[in-house]
């Protein structure tokens, strides 16, 4: 009886601390998994996504030059039954005829983004990062869109829109100063200010261009008598604070002509060192589950399409090793969004099957080996199958931290000796949260304004010590959501020197030191010495004068933060504390996911009771109880949340499954997936065949193939070599 009134005691309240129970549903979607390639197609990259992105008019800058046409590459992937769209750099790209005078007679490589020792920022050979002109923006809609949409493509991904923090120095940029503020421009490097108007124009320059460019790409695809879609494939907004890059992000997903983002989330940017109980290293699945979030944070309320993208191996070189254990943890990070089901499987098929990489520290170069492509083959697949679900992750919800766009305008250069190393005020509000096994969500402050946004929040955590509020609505809004029972906590010093840059809070009637005076203005409490604990209308307020990098910059240093997030989930419900644990976990369908951290609350493994498929083990084997130790993730099959156990069907594959046919005594279907790569599968069955004949595409029999029949769980596992054109598989008992 108390577990159910404790229960009950939530659902009325909206909490939402819940437990490892499975809630099996699924959502299937037209265009639900992609990857992009500059490649013409190839037996060896023929991945079986639904959408081959075909990247770059003139392709990708790191290929080098392009005999084959544009128009060549998009055929030969809808020769091979893929739907085709485009996806092109829209802050850089293989523009040379732009760049080098091909296009209109003049040359453009002064427009490119120069830092304040003169230096030009390269993306290749011929190829800055771009101060969008209009000039650009003219070339952009004339030779990319127009030719995309005459070759018959309707959706549309203008990729990274990115402005280097450290750039600003350029004579383009400086006119673009004068043009938007009205006065002469004001180096960066001089003043708090000048780095924010600096970054609020590089902001504003991408927000016009693709506001420009996706009404564009509308409109011409319209007098072809397409329904052009136009997505952003992007970095979180974690990275991007994090690595000093400016960019429209949460805006964008308000623009009309905008339907959509790919999150561009992988190894590269996860595994950026960052600070936690005084220690700086590599956190890569805590990072990605922060970045998927922040993406998620971003686009729900809007409801954007959202792609999460994951790849198996990076830009730097490292070990097989390396790129497998971090692609599980990005992997598993993107998993835990159960409201997010379409995704970019991979970039750039041609470098992780056709390219020998070099190995780090040594002069060896070796091929993807065949059990890690296997394994990623299998991981890709249930992708297809992946479905939305209405589970939550386990442990306690409800608890979001605040962020904003103006994250990446405070980044670089430092002044006045006030710094944040590895954007730490940023993790100092959610890494103490997430090792402790609380899903903490993200909130968009741009997004205050849709219902949706605080719906399932009941603890928000916000500080300014990092960012600044764009406009006194925010205000207004949070103290709304505070006065209809929502808890606050403040956390810092508000003494950085952008807390005094000519903004909406002291010009236009307001006299306010900081933003955070306006907001204990609106809500009625006057603090001393920034400490405190107030009563808003129904809800409450926690102010605490330190900076949140203080958390995790020092060891131990998160204690006191805590236990504000202890009180403030008590004041939400008395009746309930805080549950602290070191993993996380959500069943989506049949699939089992699982990470389990270090530096947590303990170090005990979690366990799984089987029978379930180790999809992280190529072999696919079935266990009876899987052990994840910590600072490891697990993706499993459940054999048990299997619908219908009579139904001949495929549950783990390295191939995507075609053509299935059903008897009372057969079933038989095609596998198809990459030449040069080996599958294996299991399949669950009635009964043992007592017949196993496979076949090419050809109808030739395939004689050596592996078998083996598990009886406790009724799988059959078959091996063999994989081909792009079909392995038929039949199966009779």
């Amino acid at each position: 009886m108390k577990n159910h009134s404790a229960i009950l005691i939530l659902l009325l309240l909206g909490l939402s601390c819940t437990d490892d129970k499975p809630h099996i549903g699924s959502d299937f979607r037209n265009e639900k998994t992609v990857f992009q390639t500059s490649s013409l197609w190839m037996p060896e990259i023929d991945v079986r996504s639904d959408v081959a992105i075909v990247y770059g008019v003139h392709g990708n800058p790191s290929d080098g030059e392009k005999q084959i046409t544009f128009e060549e590459r998009v055929e030969s992937w809808r020769e091979q039954g893929y739907k085709t769209h485009f996806m092109t750099g829209i802050a850089w790209g293989s523009y040379q005829d732009y760049f080098l005078g091909g296009w209109d007679g003049k040359n453009h490589l002064g427009e490119g983004q120069v830092e304040r020792n003169g230096d030009t920022i390269w993306h290749g050979h011929n190829v800055p990062y771009i101060v969008p002109t209009p000039d650009f923006i003219a070339y952009i809609k004339k030779t990319v869109i127009e030719r995309v949409i005459d070759a018959g493509i309707s959706s549309i991904y203008f990729e990274e829109p990115e402005f280097w923090s450290r750039a600003g120095y350029s004579s383009v940029f400086k006119k673009e100063w004068k043009n938007y503020y009205g006065f002469d421009w004001r180096p960066q490097h001089e003043s708090p200010e000048n780095t924010y108007l600096s970054n609020k124009l590089k902001y504003s320059l991408y927000y016009n261009t693709l506001k420009e460019v996706s009404s564009y790409a509308k409109s011409y695809g319209k007098s072809k008598g397409l329904d052009v879609k136009v997505y952003i494939p992007t970095h979180s907004l974690v990275n991007y604070s994090s690595w000093q890059i400016v960019s429209p992000e949460a805006s964008l997903a308000s623009l009309s002509g905008i339907d959509g983002y790919i999150a561009q989330v992988w190894t590269g940017t996860s595994r950026e060192p960052t600070y936690y109980n005084g220690t700086k290293k590599e956190r890569t699945f805590e990072n990605a589950f922060l970045e998927y979030g922040s993406m998620v944070s971003m686009t729900a309320p809007t409801k954007s399409k959202l792609f999460f993208l994951t790849d198996p191996i990076e830009d730097r070189n490292k070990t097989w090793e390396d790129y497998k254990k971090n692609y599980e943890a990005t992997f598993i990070a993107q998993l835990l969004y159960p409201s997010v089901a379409d995704y970019e499987v991979m970039p750039w098929p041609e470098r992780i099957y056709t390219r020998p990489y070099q190995i780090a520290n040594t002069d060896k170069h070796i091929l993807i080996p065949r059990s890690y492509s296997t394994q990623m083959q299998i991981m890709i697949n249930a992708l297809n199958d992946m479905p939305i679900s209405n589970n939550k992750v386990s442990g306690c919800n409800g608890i979001g931290v605040l962020m904003g766009n103006s994250l990446m305008f405070q980044r670089f250069p430092t002044h006045n000796g006030f710094n944040d190393p590895q954007f730490s005020n940023f993790y100092g509000q959610t890494l103490p949260l997430v090792k402790r096994g609380i899903p903490v969500q993200t909130v968009h402050m741009e997004n205050l304004a849709y219902e949706a946004t605080l719906k399932d929040i009941q603890v928000l955590v916000m500080s300014y010590s990092n960012m600044k509020p764009s406009s006194a609505k925010i205000h207004k809004e949070l103290t709304n959501w505070v006065s209809e029972g929502g808890v606050l906590i403040y956390v810092g010093r508000d003494n950085d020197p952008y807390q005094s840059i000519q903004e909406w809070w002291n010009t236009e009637g307001n006299n306010f030191k900081s933003p955070s005076e306006h907001l204990y203005q609106l809500m009625d409490i006057s603090p001393i010495d920034k400490e405190g604990e107030f009563t808003v209308g129904k809800g409450k307020v926690y102010l605490r004068n330190i900076n949140p990098k203080e958390f995790v910059m020092v060891e131990n240093g998160d204690k006191e933060y805590i236990e504000t997030i202890k009180s403030a989930f008590k004041n939400v419900d008395s009746t309930m504390n805080l549950k602290f644990k070191n993993n996380f976990y959500l069943q989506r369908g049949a699939y089992k996911i699982i990470s389990v951290m270090n530096e947590s609350t303990d170090t005990k493994n979690y366990e799984v009771e089987g029978p379930v498929i180790d999809l992280f083990d190529s072999g696919l084997p079935i266990l009876t109880k899987k052990i994840i130790p910590p600072g490891s993730q697990a993706f499993l099959y459940d054999i048990n949340a299997v619908e219908d156990k009579t139904k001949p069907q495929v549950l783990a594959t390295a191939s995507r499954i075609y053509n299935e046919t059903r008897t009372d005594s057969s079933y038989a279907f095609i596998a198809k997936s990459p030449k040069n790569t080996t599958n294996v599968m299991r399949i669950l069955l009635p009964q043992k065949a007592k017949e196993i004949k496979i076949s090419d595409a050809n109808g030739r029999i395939i004689p050596n193939f592996k078998k083996t029949w598990d009886l406790s769980s009724k799988t059959l596992r078959l091996e063999f070599e994989n081909n792009n054109e079909g392995i038929q598989i039949e199966l009779n008992w």
